[in-house]
């Protein structure tokens, strides 16, 4: 199966993405279809036997629209051209509308009019000139006409198709108005043209385009600011290099890097392309990409992200990914493809949407006839016609998901959470069971030899506990061959070398059979244990895991390796058990080990001696409890589970192949952000059920008004009112969608105070007596005024700088007043805030106190 992604222009409304979908569905050997009407993409999943890429095109030209292979960036560009299009559509159709609404309406409202327009017997001249100024609004708002009835012969009608059938009526019906006068002169008959001379309608004509197209032009310069996430990703690349070519500094376009070239990095710039450092010391601001705002050291070898800013050291660095396989670039096309899914939820409304305009078309022409068999004139029956197609556009309806998705898969990058799809963004927000990973979720995930228990000598049972764990990618090995490594300890070559998942190493070592491992994988091989296991139960007990050494079933020792808990571990999970959520510990570790874990952080079940290949038969479990399941881990060792839980999370580096294991990706090492995304998934589900909520009500409420349910009582839906109500809920629904941009994270807000809590033996909390009531006196609130902020980055950086002072609780920038409010702990010098913020580019003006 092959999977590709086109660009699908001409599309206007959710009946035009449903119709798309329809016909490409009904290729031969297409297995899945996916198109996104706020992004113009359409993703496909076919045989390449069975159809190829130009028959899927020639599939979209058939249902009356237009379709390409999607080129990078071409979004962006037609968000940027739609708006200039729009903006001279709406211009030129208020410059000739105004006048004809003017001129039609003005008598009835007692305002001046030219005399040569007034009076029956100039009826033909009123019209003619009605004529000439809508003229110049239908044409360049012909696109409706063209795609409507495009659409409407192929038997896929869409919005526009309402539009055109609304406002064509009114065109013909305004036409045959003026045959009629023009016969009335011709014979002399008066009581005909008294008849037709106020029912021209052209300029409800010309009114309906231009609402339309003004609510079309509010509509995209809103849709504009969702698509901010990806610009402001794709802003942070730096566009040129400086590379070291036979010896010289070169700066050349960042396009003509390649794997392998050295590259100087000075102070303040930003790093190009992902590499690692090859000379020099540095520190590096990677929170545009992780948002971590303390700056990372960086020393000869460590990794280096494109489009991080080196902070303080000059660095030459080796470039090893560039182009599409940079970081940022795998991030920007993660992000891209989440806002091009669609959510479980947008189903239904992509169901509704694909029979919705076929309906209406039926229900307007069924109300008119109606009206006609009560009595009432052609002209009402038109009217109310009208009304009901142009009120029933499905613009809002089709905006509902999309809009939601796109913010929201944003504003998670925005605080370094990658989510892959609209499914993960549903989901993650209905997870009851938290289940964690220990080793690189909970702890730091380097661990450090703390004891080393021998009957031989240390160095020698360091020498071939290491020379084993040199072949291993185990992180427990790893902090064996650091302890030898810093205190010089030559390793030896092995004989042969067999690895147990889970258990431990088997190696021919000098003439000896030597295994190292686990408790049980020591009795599994018969070895006499002494009172080993006995010392091993203390080590467990602090925390710390034992590693066995024996040789010929002998005991030779055990390596205590013990792996620190993050600062923010304990509460992260004090934060989600306030959600709600059962936490669960999954680890590989013996039991005593975990328990150790297990009440420092304060997790009140965990799952130990687990094998990796085992960790998704627990989740299986933990789901046939009828329990939704997240599971956070790695992304590596734990892609079983990952790939089995409702949810995976994949925490630590999303450079990594966590971004490909999981449905979430978190960017920081950070247990906090597992809280974040379930809040974020509430938030955003829930602005997609107002949206939906408010799509369906409109439309219920407003085609029966439409259609004149209320007439009784005096109560009537003008054609141009309907189309000022069309545009207004389109606007509403992606305005609602906007507020998405507010979304902050709360567990950030109460981590001081989750960090004074302490547990007991069985996990349960205990909040301990703390000084917040002093730490509120101490803090005060200050207004920053910062000269040099020109833009969103300047504000961004502003506020990078600031939270990165400690003591400052909060921080609210304000670009327009050119200011930075802050709460501060009082014991921060002014001083301090001044040089931070020009040492990030900018001038502190004055402070003000709140």
């Amino acid at each position: 199966m092959k999977k590709e992604k086109f660009t699908v222009t001409g599309m206007t409304c959710s009946a035009c993405s449903a119709a798309v979908e329809r016909n490409v569905k009904k290729q031969k050997g297409i297995n899945h279809v996916q198109v996104n009407l706020l992004t113009k993409s359409m993703e496909v999943e076919y045989d390449e036997n069975k159809i190829q890429s130009s028959g899927i095109i020639t599939s979209v030209e058939k249902a009356g629209y237009h379709a390409q292979l999607h080129q990078k960036g071409v979004e962006e560009n037609s968000y940027d051209k739609d708006a200039v299009i729009l903006k001279r559509r709406l211009i030129i159709s208020l410059i000739f509308t105004i006048p004809v609404f003017y001129i039609a309406m003005g008598p009835m409202a007692g305002l001046p009019i030219p005399n040569f327009l007034t009076g029956i017997e100039n009826s033909l001249i009123m019209a003619w000139v009605q004529v000439l100024l809508v003229l110049p609004v239908i044409i360049v708002n012909f696109k409706f006409y063209r795609i409507g009835f495009k659409t409407l012969f192929k038997g896929s009608p869409n919005m526009d198709a309402l539009i055109a059938v609304g406002t064509g009526s009114a065109i013909i019906y305004g036409i045959f108005v003026m045959t009629q006068i023009y016969h009335g002169f011709n014979t002399g008959n008066v009581t005909l043209i008294e008849k037709y001379h106020h029912d021209f309608y052209f300029e409800s004509v010309g009114t309906i385009l231009t609402l339309i197209t003004l609510g079309k032009y509010l509509e995209g310069r809103a849709k504009g600011k969702t698509s901010e996430a990806i610009k402001a990703l794709i802003d942070l690349a730096p566009k040129m290099a400086t590379v070291i070519t036979n010896g010289k500094e070169k700066v050349i376009p960042i396009e003509e890097v390649q794997v392998g070239d050295q590259i100087v990095v000075k102070p303040g710039q930003k790093i190009p392309v992902d590499g690692k450092v090859i000379k020099g010391t540095t520190t590096v601001d990677e929170s545009m990409l992780t948002g971590e705002s303390i700056p990372v050291s960086k020393k000869e070898g460590d990794k280096l992200i494109g489009a991080a800013i080196n902070k303080t050291g000059a660095v030459i660095m080796e470039a090893t990914q560039i182009g599409e396989d940079t970081a940022l670039a795998r991030i920007i096309r993660l992000v891209e493809e989440a806002q091009s899914t669609k959510a479980p939820i947008a189903k239904l409304a992509d169901t509704i949407s694909g029979y919705f305009v076929p309906i209406v078309l039926a229900i307007a022409l069924i109300t008119a006839v109606i009206w006609l068999i009560l009595g009432f004139s052609f002209t009402f029956a038109l009217s109310i016609g009208i009304s009901v197609l142009v009120i029933s556009c499905p613009c809002a309806l089709g905006l509902a998901t999309p809009t939601a998705i796109m913010v929201g898969t944003g504003r998670g990058a925005r605080y370094g959470i990658l989510i892959k799809d609209g499914e993960a963004l549903e989901t993650t927000h209905k997870v009851t069971t938290v289940v964690l990973d220990k080793t690189g979720t909970i702890t730091e995930g380097k661990p450090k030899v703390t004891d080393i228990i021998t009957e031989i000598d240390e160095k020698d049972l360091l020498m071939i506990a290491a020379s084993l764990e040199k072949s291993s990618d185990h992180p427990l090995g790893e902090a064996i061959l650091q302890e030898a490594k810093a205190r010089q300890i030559p390793l030896q070559e092995l004989e042969h070398f067999e690895e147990v998942p889970g258990h431990g190493l088997k190696a021919g070592f000098d003439g000896r059979d030597i295994i190292i491992g686990n408790l049980k994988f020591m009795e599994d091989n018969y070895i006499q244990l002494i009172d080993y296991d006995k010392k091993a139960d203390v080590l467990s007990e602090e925390g710390k895991t034992p590693i066995f050494i024996a040789n010929n079933n002998q005991i030779l020792g055990i390596i205590a390796v013990a792996d620190v808990v993050k600062e923010t571990s304990r509460a992260a999970v004090q934060a989600m058990k306030n959600k709600g959520l059962e936490v669960i510990m999954l680890t590989g570790d013996n039991q005593k080990t975990a328990e150790a874990i297990r009440k420092k952080v304060g997790i009140q079940k965990v799952i130990a001696q687990v094998l990796p290949q085992d960790k998704s038969n627990v989740i299986l479990d933990l789901q046939s409890e009828g329990k939704k399941v997240a599971m956070v881990g790695d992304g590596i060792n734990d892609a079983p589970a990952l790939a089995t839980a409702d949810v995976g999370i994949a925490i630590g580096s999303g450079t990594d192949v966590a971004i490909e294991s999981a449905d979430v990706v978190l960017m920081k090492s950070d247990l906090y952000d597992v809280v974040t995304a379930i809040e974020l998934s509430k938030s955003t589900i829930q602005n997609i059920k107002q949206n939906l909520f408010w799509a369906f009500f409109y439309n219920s409420l407003g085609i029966p008004l439409a259609a004149g349910v209320l007439y009784g009582i005096g109560v009537k839906l003008s054609p141009e009112f309907a189309a000022a109500a069309m545009g207004l809920s389109s606007v509403t629904v992606v305005s609602n969608a906007l507020r998405l941009r507010r979304f902050k994270p709360s567990a950030h807000k109460h981590s001081s105070e989750l960090r004074d809590i302490r547990y007991d033996e069985e996990g349960t909390t205990l909040v301990y007596q703390s000084n917040t009531k002093q730490e509120e006196d101490s803090n005060m609130k200050k207004k920053v005024f910062v000269e040099g902020m020109m833009c969103k980055h300047c504000k961004g950086r502003v506020e990078q700088a600031l939270h990165a002072i400690k003591g400052i609780k909060d921080v609210d920038v304000n670009l327009e007043g050119n200011y930075a409010e802050i709460v501060v702990d009082d014991s921060v010098p002014e001083d301090k805030i001044k040089d931070t913020i020009t040492d990030a580019g900018y001038e502190v003006i004055r402070f003000e106190n709140s």
